[in-house]
């Protein structure tokens, strides 16, 4: 009957079909072929089904005819695991004799041995020794190295003791036993059995086509039996084994490199992970178990852990409500070979923090028994214990917790023990307050957002704080969100998890909705999805309207106005900040320069940004000393730092979740601020039009903000609106007279509106104030162009170029200046390095175009200018110079006649 049901329960089994046919598949190559393995080590965390898929390797090695052992931790030594092995290949009509009679030799001399010791070392012992006198005898021999096997007890021995009655054993010992085989059997059984088992296991060969040793726990059996079975299978020590043995081992660790590395050919890891959703729901649906809400109950409470699954699936449950929570089991199989109270509570409370270091697990067990029952050396010890763990891994001097290990324990002290839970919580994120406060001193917001450890203390505190369940935190971890998005699309990252993690961890399904929707946002479409994503939170814009109707004249002025066309790529030069103290935000690559178009393309600059990430436009900065709502900016007040402790004291922190909890309200500055983001990825798209309707309603919502009022101007300049260019930049100037962005898109504007003198003021201004700033350098080259001082213009040039050396329109507008000056060769080379940069710029390849020729190349000019307009049909200027090159051809390949005219 037993049989029948393994069989079916196997039947029904549809994960880890990769790993048994990896196996199954090894019979059917030869020991020969280098494609063969003769060890398979499996490897994962407790509940990961290591020892299902043992035995069933177990089992697929039996249907091959194979002579089978399998051991776990009931073994203690080398000598009880060649006992178990001895058992079932009798079990199987094989019997070891030899060994068996040489295993029952041992046994007699360790007795004798251990009577020996009780004798030499706890004389005043009479009758039958008690349990106590015979561990005191077993340590005496540990001691002594005589049973290295159980080395541990020695240390419950006074070594005083020891020593003296040392010589007292080595007599009695030296009494009892007949021969030196007798002594080695005590010493070293190790060396004694194996060549016996060697043997027995050639004999077999012969008569059975496999032989497969299957060892597993070995995290608790590879203490005795790693070292044995690596010097059986790669030396010649104990006899040559046949080829056609397998062995397996299964413990939750990796194999120790230092030991196996030499012999990595031959033998294939086998890690294992939780069963994906598919796998779950196969193991579900061969129980009955197929209902969709009683899946995804499942799958949330076990994580995919196999033996959880498992558990859950064999009573069968026919709604969400019949699933019970196997935190408790999980626990007890992650910590099942620690007994210690104290480590047991260790580990437990280093599940809390999402990573730990010395200091962050002192803070962990600050106030509880572990911290009482240890001094500062054992909390030492009680670390390095924690590091050993198996599901503990270590990366950056930082250790982790596996996540199928930490989430039933974070659940089971959540629903155990709800207001400890909030409590311990919110400790530690006073803690990682505390230390974030020391790291912020005397810096800005910029600065802080830009240091990795800030970020990190940051995440930390938020992340209790949210555990916590504090009302104040979810809208202050939009508002970091937005601040990260600055930072790029690995920051920002960083953040979605927090909201996906904190709302898994806590219970709080719309919190781990929301990270998984930010952070798929940010997958697909990089910060800028993500900002479009928060502008779900806000009220849609107002039908699409002209954003500035001007009177008919002044509209005709402007279109009278049109600068040269040349479609130029400003964009990476763009590096003025929209407010002075905070980090630039990013614009996509391959941008033109909007009011440099020529008729018939599309402009995609966003205006004075500068680029950093592909795809990727962050928001725009808040200024400094305007926090969101009435809230200090980052290095300001704390998050959270208002604890809504009263009013949560009701909550139950367990499984259920506050009502409306979730429902943010965004401050005001906070949506502004997401407004002037899809303002600015509106505008590297071309869509100047709806980017200033965001920018109106960001305006509304933040009406002191300079950024906004520059950004709007500069967006009108694009558009070539000057006069609502210049109102919004004249007012961005009111709120910030030391705004260089808004300095350098007002000079801009006057430059094109006819005005060099005054261009140059303005962009003189902006220069005082950010040198370093190249696309204003750009501009006051071409207003030195206007004002004709050659000289001048490539000096700022030079400076621009040096700057931002991988700029491509850097590098046109310097050619287009040396051949101004009539140095062409010199010109080639700058456009040449802008078409590598940029191989679809359109302008650099009609500037190409014109120096060949002058050059004498007409050919390859006429190749230039025909590429450029077939990027560009409307581009006059180019098609008049391609008109002249290709007057010049004609004039080479037909000279006029000299002389006179023929008769």
């Amino acid at each position: 009957m037993q049989e029948l049901i393994q069989r079916r329960r196997r039947a029904g089994l549809v994960a880890r079909s990769a790993e048994l046919d990896l196996f199954r598949a090894n019979f059917d190559t030869p020991p020969e072929d280098e494609r063969h393995r003769f060890l398979f080590h499996v490897h994962g965390n407790a509940g990961v089904g290591k020892t299902f898929l043992v035995r069933e390797f177990e089992q697929i090695a039996r249907e091959r005819g194979a002579l089978t052992a399998y051991v776990d931790e009931s073994a203690g030594s080398v000598p009880e695991a060649l006992e178990v092995m001895c058992r079932q290949f009798a079990a199987q009509g094989r019997r070891f004799k030899t060994l068996e009679r040489l295993l029952v030799s041992h046994r007699e001399r360790l007795h004798e041995a251990e009577a020996a010791a009780l004798a030499a070392l706890a004389p005043e012992a009479e009758g039958t020794p008690s349990a106590g006198s015979m561990a005191v005898a077993r340590a005496g021999l540990a001691g002594l190295g005589m049973v290295p096997g159980v080395g541990p007890l020695a240390g419950i021995l006074d070594p005083a003791q020891l020593a003296q009655g040392a010589d007292r054993l080595r007599a009695g010992l030296s009494a009892r036993f007949r021969s030196h085989e007798d002594v080695q059997l005590v010493l070293s059984p190790e060396s004694a059995l194996t060549p016996v088992l060697v043997d027995e296991l050639s004999d077999a060969a012969a008569d059975v086509p496999w032989a497969v040793l299957l060892l597993d726990t070995y995290e608790q059996t590879g203490r005795f039996l790693d070292g044995w079975l690596h010097d059986l299978m790669t030396t010649d020590r104990h006899g040559l084994l046949p080829a056609t043995i397998v062995v397996v081992t299964a413990g939750q660790r990796r194999a120790d490199p230092a030991r196996w590395s030499g012999f990595a050919d031959h033998m294939t890891a086998l890690p294992l992970a939780p069963f994906t959703e598919a796998e779950v729901r196969g193991l579900l649906a061969a129980r009955g178990v197929v209902a969709d809400p009683v899946v995804a109950e499942v799958l949330r409470l076990t994580g995919g852990l196999p033996v959880l699954v498992s558990t859950l699936a064999e009573s069968r449950p026919t709604g969400p409500d019949d699933v019970e929570d196997p935190s408790v089991t999980a626990v007890d199989r992650f910590l099942k070979w620690e007994q210690d109270p104290v480590r047991r509570a260790a580990a437990l409370a280093g599940a809390l923090p999402r990573w730990l270091d010395a200091d962050v697990f002192g803070a962990v067990l600050e106030g509880s028994e572990a911290e009482r029952e240890c001094g500062d050396s054992q909390l030492d010890e009680l670390y390095g214990w924690l590091r050993g763990l198996p599901f503990v891994g270590e990366q950056a001097s930082r250790l982790r917790y596996h996540d199928v290990v930490r989430a039933p324990m974070l659940r089971m002290q959540r629903t155990w023990f709800p207001r400890g839970w909030a409590e311990r919580q919110r400790r530690l994120a006073a803690v990682f307050r505390r230390w974030r406060e020391e790291v912020e001193a005397g810096r800005d917001t910029a600065e802080l957002w830009a240091d990795e450890e800030w970020r990190e203390l940051r995440l930390a505190e938020s992340y209790h704080l949210l555990c916590a369940r504090e009302r104040s935190v979810p809208a202050q971890a939009l508002r970091d969100l937005v601040e990260a998005c600055d930072q790029g699309e690995s920051v920002a990252g960083r953040w979605t998890r927090l909201l996906e993690d904190a709302g898994r961890d806590a219970g709080l399904e719309a919190v781990a909705r929301w990270g998984r929707e930010l952070s798929e946002a940010l997958d697909e479409g990089g910060t800028h999805a993500v900002m479009v994503r928060l502008l779900d939170r806000l009220p849609s814009p107002p039908p699409l309207t002209p954003p500035d109707v001007l009177p008919r004249d002044a509209m005709d002025a402007v279109r009278r106005l049109r600068p040269r066309p040349a479609a130029e790529d400003d964009r990476d030069l763009l590096s003025a900040r929209v407010n002075r103290t905070e980090t630039p935000a990013a614009a996509p690559p391959q941008a033109r320069s909007p009011e440099e178009a020529s008729p018939g393309e599309v402009p995609q600059s966003a205006g004075p940004f500068q680029g950093s990430l592909p795809g990727a436009v962050t928001a725009g900065p808040v200024p400094v000393g305007a926090a969101p709502d009435g809230a200090a900016p980052a290095g300001g007040e704390p998050v959270g730092a208002v604890p809504d402790s009263a009013q949560d004291a009701d909550v139950d922190a367990g499984e259920r979740e506050p009502s409306g909890w979730w429902d943010v309200e965004l401050p005001p500055a906070t949506a502004a601020r997401i407004r002037r983001s899809q303002a600015v990825a509106l505008a590297a798209r071309g869509d100047y039009a709806t980017a200033l309707v965001h920018l109106r309603q960001a305006a509304g919502l933040a009406p002191d903000d300079s950024g906004t009022f520059a950004l709007m101007g500069e967006y009108h300049r694009a558009r070539q609106v000057y006069p609502a260019a210049l109102r919004d930049l004249r007012k961005a100037l009111s709120l910030d007279p030391a705004h260089s962005y808004a300095w350098a898109s007002l000079g801009a504007t006057r430059l094109a509106l006819g005005n060099p003198a005054a261009a140059l003021a303005d962009l003189d201004r902006a220069l005082e104030l950010e040198p370093d700033y190249p696309w204003a350098l750009i501009r006051r080259a071409r207003a030195w162009r206007e004002l004709g001082d050659p000289a001048r213009q490539l000096a700022d040039l030079d400076r621009a170029v040096l700057l931002q050396p991988d700029s491509p329109w850097a590098h046109c507008e310097r050619g287009d200046a040396l051949r101004a000056a009539g140095r062409d060769e010199e010109a080639l080379v700058h456009f040449d390095r802008a078409l590598t940069l940029d191989p679809a710029y359109t302008s650099a390849y009609a500037s190409r175009g014109v120096t060949l020729s002058r050059l004498g190349r007409h050919t390859e000019a006429l190749a230039d200018l025909d590429r450029a307009l077939e990027q560009s049909p409307s581009y006059a200027w180019a098609r008049t110079q391609r008109d002249e090159v290709r007057r010049r051809l004609d004039d080479s390949a037909h000279p006029p006649a000299h002389g006179p005219a023929p008769i």
